[in-house]
């Protein structure tokens, strides 16, 4: 396909699927969008790792070939005031993998949000955020290394599907006059209208994307979270899908609680799943009173969000919280945070969150050696107390670093350890 400004590598080979063996050619074409803000900072410094990382994991026989594309404040400058091109749309289907930076939704009207956009123009239901403690992080929890968990959301229904209807708009009014006269419902004059709509289509391919994360990645258990007390023929349905998908399409991988109660006395047989459902409000107290009960969590598009960004909380703050964004055709993976404009060019700020996307990037590629590389470099660079100044303030003895310098304090760090690994192979 022609681009009017993308440039694809000539040295980079296309990606032609995303699941199975031979997906993933040594010289794969990745899209980027740099991202607004304090995007080009992180991405420069998470690029530099990233790179570094695969030459020395694998000896220089495998390189990304970067591929710039485009969306918010610099897709704007280029496509004349379009902050998000058709061709970004297109590049993405066609390359299939990518990585951006944090996105402005621009003011005064065109786009809700350009992350929500990106996500329902290419059907990238799923929203996937792991959620782990890495030691010498700065955690108010008295044990942050009992969470290691992985969210799913559903991304592309629940609240943010958009449907609503603002308060004495004429749309108001006729839906309004629809509920109370056709359907007996009771609410107050003047409200605002918004419709949840949950379905057993999207809920049963999520459900199936978790699954199949679980068996790939040995996690033990997943947890329905919902609030199908109250909602019951949303997020109620929400959960009794999620447990037909388990038990009709997958009885010989996994096992509900009440079986396992009922034939097993509560102890998991090997190599099975744990699929159990949780309140959503008692969730958020488990989650800081007994945060290793949990494994995966799969929920609806709210309720993600919400817990997504609480348990961060825990483990050092979104500015560290990974995240992906993935569907059948492409995957999108992202820094979970915001664009931080007062920071903007300052070579400031902790590119953690961008960089831990990469890494989930790269174990989504099979690029393992190279993903584990960057973790334990990271690892070691807070050992050191070597940090940018969101951690520095809150570590005694910090040497505190720009990003530029942060990211190269982790690729020396990387340095060591591959020297280390050739000094006693089976160290």
């Amino acid at each position: 396909m022609a681009y009017k400004h993308i440039v694809v590598p000539s040295d980079g080979e296309k990606i032609t699927c995303l699941q199975g063996e031979g997906c993933i050619p040594d010289n794969p074409i990745i899209a980027f969008i740099e991202g607004d803000g304090i995007g080009y900072d992180i991405m420069t410094a998470s690029k530099r790792i990233w790179d570094a990382a695969v030459e020395k994991a694998y000896g220089g026989k495998r390189k990304i070939a970067w591929m710039e594309i485009y969306a918010g404040e610099k897709a704007a400058s280029i496509y004349d005031g379009d902050y998000m091109p058709e061709e970004t749309f297109d590049a993405l289907r066609e390359f299939m993998v990518g990585i951006k930076g944090p996105l402005t939704t621009p003011v005064g009207g065109g786009f809700r949000s350009l992350n929500v956009t990106l996500r329902q123009v290419l059907d990238l239901y799923a929203c996937v955020r792991p959620v782990k403690w890495y030691p010498g992080v700065p955690s108010p929890m008295r044990h942050p290394e009992l969470v290691d968990i992985v969210i799913f959301r559903e991304n592309t229904e629940d609240v943010y599907a958009g449907i609503e209807y603002e308060a004495g708009t004429p749309e108001n009014e006729k839906l309004a006059r629809f509920l109370r006269e056709e359907l007996g419902a009771k609410f107050f004059e003047g409200s605002g209208l918004g419709i949840k709509p949950i379905s057993a289509f999207a809920t049963k391919r999520l459900m199936r994307a978790t699954i199949r994360y679980a068996l790939e990645r040995g996690r033990k258990s997943i947890s329905i979270m919902h609030k199908g007390n109250i909602q019951k023929y949303t997020e109620g349905a929400f959960r009794q899908w999620c447990y037909e998908v388990a038990t009709e399409e997958f009885p010989e991988q996994t096992i509900t609680e009440d079986e396992l109660w009922e034939k097993y006395d509560g102890k998991l047989p090997e190599g099975k799943i744990l699929v159990k459902d949780r309140i959503a409000d008692i969730t958020f107290q488990h989650m800081l009173l007994r945060p290793a009960e949990f494994d995966i969590i799969i929920a609806p598009n709210l309720n993600g969000d919400y817990l997504s960004d609480a348990l961060a909380a825990q483990v050092g703050g979104v500015g560290i919280a990974p995240g992906a964004n993935i569907g059948d055709d492409v995957m999108l993976f992202e820094a979970t945070h915001g664009t931080a404009p007062k920071y903007t060019n300052l070579d400031k700020v902790n590119p953690g969150s961008l960089l831990f996307s990469g890494v989930m990037m790269l174990e989504f590629m099979g690029w393992w050696d190279a993903a584990r590389l960057v973790k334990e470099a990271y690892i070691r660079t807070l050992e050191q107390k070597t940090v940018t100044y969101d951690f520095a303030r809150q570590m005694e003895g910090a040497k505190t670093v720009k990003t530029s310098e942060f990211a190269t304090a982790i690729i020396r760090n990387m340095d060591d350890l591959v020297a280390g690994i050739q000094a006693d192979p089976k160290g």
